[in-house]
């Protein structure tokens, strides 16, 4: 299932939400499963950043990742995009997280992400990301929901 901005379907219990900051992006992501959080969490980040429903699915891309535990996959995860998306100058807005894999080195995370070239008159830029951080990072599981916590310095 692709969890996606604008018309595509998103879970009842899948989602984000933003919380209150003095100055960077506080944000709450939260799925059925820790893949659909982190799905959730990469659809925020680039909420954060331009008019998501308006980033055409483009290219295809594939990502894989790994990392001792949740948190680091986590940030990880967050900041790879990140920084591809800074390099390759474009934007995300359809994240699959394959089922996260524990190995005896930690956790390895396969992906694919769908976006387009950034374009500043149909993205409407926001703000500018400028890193993903460990602050408050959290991730936990309440009933059948898992949440991750993090902040996006602005």
């Amino acid at each position: 299932m692709w969890i996606a901005g604008g018309s595509a379907p998103v879970k009842k219990d899948a989602g984000y939400r933003f919380l209150e900051h003095v100055s960077d992006a506080f944000i709450e992501a939260f799925g059925e499963s820790l893949e659909e959080a982190f799905e959730q969490a990469a659809l925020a980040m680039f909420q954060t950043m331009v008019e998501i429903d308006r980033v055409r699915d483009i290219f295809h891309e594939d990502v894989y990742l790994t990392a001792e535990d949740e948190l680091a996959l986590l940030y990880s995860w967050l900041e790879h995009l990140l920084v591809r998306s800074e390099v390759n100058r474009r934007v995300y807005s359809k994240f699959k997280v394959f089922p996260i894999k524990r190995t005896q080195s930690g956790l390895e995370l396969r992906a694919e992400i769908m976006g387009d070239s950034l374009n500043i008159v149909a993205h409407s830029p926001k703000v500018e990301v400028k890193a993903v951080t460990y602050h408050q990072m959290r991730i936990w599981k309440e009933r059948d929901r898992i949440f991750a916590r993090f902040i996006l310095d602005l």
